[in-house]
């Protein structure tokens, strides 16, 4: 790995570098063979086979539908202690353009995200983990599902995770290509955005091309919504906060009918917040303008509002450890504890909601490929594995630290 000397904290990752090509093999292995959310059966049978090579003490499936759940008991368990890890498991349905050997074997499903690369480094702790047991406590590694807009972290939270494994606090990271390979970023506050879906339901009347004044448009009525909606953040959002809205896609009528006016339209989009109020703010003012502009060509619009994401909002105190322990490893240098929060959106925030933690992301490059995530020649960093996977390790060692002897 191209990166800072690791520092006294780097124990693990000596150890976890020993066995840097297994890893890999696994990563690859997962990329070539991508899976969608709540499908991950391939995955979660290499998952669990690892497990049990690395002689974790307790493997759970079924979990959220196909989530699993490891646990690792501490040399000593005598604070009581229990922390958890969480990293995804699933694919995105995108075509991938890359050539490698490990490319992807499924036509239309790809790991554009990295998330082969996140179960890679989580099995990795868990390997480390149980060969050295150099914590006091249980350690609880997730590996879930569904987390490419399925909720899978909510799924396994209904389905009893935290009720069966009450950790006390958890944590997760994400690759970022726009960050350089041996660091790591964090902040306090806010990580990723809340994810809202909006659909939009135009209806008018439809008519002949050359009649127009005989019909009610709902292609102007489209092209009036979708200009008003951009001033929402503009002019209803304080500059000093966050907000996006976008119109995604739009279908109205027919290409093939050139002279026909439709009846009804459509168009989808999202909204990305950070603050619960500028959430429903944004959310009150959209319904307004559709409602009031469709009134106005004698039309009427329908807004279905969905809430999907929450914010990822890191809790400070593990925010501040979570820095505390990359620090150890890569030294203050290479750690970024004011990272910019990401309009993007992320399920772990389900997690952070009921428990304290905090969701870091971990520098690995644009690659040969210049690729960010979610493009067909995305491809995760294989040298980053042992860094995170040490990182995943080094949490639950400092957070539940053996007694001194």
């Amino acid at each position: 790995m191209q990166g800072p000397r690791l520092k006294a904290g780097g124990r693990a990752f000596a150890h976890i570098a020993q066995f840097h090509p297994e890893l890999t093999a696994l990563r690859r292995d997962l990329h070539a063979h991508p899976e969608l959310g709540f499908e991950e059966i391939y995955t979660g049978s290499r998952v669990k086979e690892a497990l049990k090579v690395c002689g974790v003490d307790e493997i759970h499936d079924g979990i959220g539908r196909t989530g699993i759940v490891a646990v690792i008991r501490g040399r000593s368990t005598s604070s009581g202690s229990m922390v958890g890890l969480r990293a995804d498991m699933d694919a995105l349905p995108l075509t991938e353009h890359n050539d490698f050997s490990w490319k992807s074997c499924k036509s239309g499903l790809m790991h554009g995200c990295g998330h082969d690369g996140h179960t890679a480094m989580l099995v990795g702790a868990a390997r480390y983990l149980a060969e050295t047991r150099n914590f006091d406590g249980t350690a609880v590694l997730v590996f879930q599902p569904g987390e490419e807009g399925l909720a899978g972290a909510r799924v396994m939270m209904e389905d009893g995770l935290f009720d069966r494994f009450p950790v006390q606090s958890i944590y997760a990271m994400h690759n970022w290509p726009a960050m350089k390979p041996g660091t790591v970023g964090i902040n306090s506050g806010p990580m990723m955005a809340a994810a809202d879906r909006f659909t939009i339901e135009i209806t008018g009347r439809g008519g002949h091309g050359a009649h127009a004044y005989q019909t009610v448009d709902v292609v102007v009525v489209a092209a009036h919504i979708i200009t008003a909606a951009q001033s929402i953040v503009s002019r209803n959002v304080r500059p000093i906060e966050s907000a996006v809205v976008s119109i995604c896609a739009m279908q109205a009528g027919d290409l093939g009918a050139f002279s026909v006016l439709p009846g009804s339209a459509t168009l989808v989009g999202t909204v990305r917040t950070f603050d619960p109020q500028v959430q429903e703010m944004v959310e009150k003012r959209l319904k307004e303008l559709c409602n009031a502009i469709a009134l106005g060509f004698g039309a009427t619009a329908t807004v279905h509002y969905e809430r999907i994401y929450p914010a990822t909002i890191n809790s400070e105190s593990e925010a501040v450890f979570a820095g505390d322990v990359a620090e150890s490893l890569l030294g203050a240098d290479h750690v970024v504890r004011d990272l910019e929060p990401s309009m993007g959106a992320e399920d772990f925030a389900f997690m952070l909601q009921t428990r304290p933690g905090a969701y870091l992301r971990i520098g690995q490059g644009l690659g040969a490929s210049g690729s960010a995530l979610h493009n067909s020649r995305y491809d995760f960093n294989d040298d980053i594995l042992p860094l995170g996977a040490a990182l995943h390790a080094s949490l639950i060692e400092q957070a539940m630290p053996l007694p001194a002897a």
